[in-house]
C-alpha cells in the first residue's frame, strides 16, 4: 500500500520509492546532489530554506528537504 510521507512545507514523497534519507552535510552527498543538479534529476522541496536532508529515490531522483533526517525517518516509521 502506497503511503505518502510529508517532507516539509506541504511536500510529500512515496514511502515505497525511498532508498535512503541522509544528512546533507558530508562531501559525498554534496557531490551526489551537484551531479543530480547537472543531470536534472533533483527535486528541491526546501522552499528556499537550508537543505538538511537528502532523500535518494529508487528512480534515480534526489529530493532535498529542509527537515532533519531524524524527523523524516520518524514520519516514515509512523512515530510522529
Amino acid at each position: 500500500m502506497e503511503r505518502l510521507i510529508n517532507i516539509g512545507y506541504g511536500n510529500c514523497i512515496n514511502s515505497e520509492k525511498v532508498i535512503s534519507v541522509v544528512s546533507a552535510d558530508s562531501a559525498p552527498v554534496k557531490r551526489a546532489v551537484q551531479s543530480a543538479k547537472e543531470t536534472e534529476r533533483i527535486i528541491d522541496a526546501t522552499q528556499g530554506r537550508k537543505t538538511k536532508s537528502v532523500v535518494f529515490m529508487d528512480s534515480g531522483y534526489i529530493v532535498l528537504s529542509a527537515l532533519v533526517p531524524e524527523t523524516i525517518v520518524s514520519r516514515f516509521n509512523g512515530t510522529e
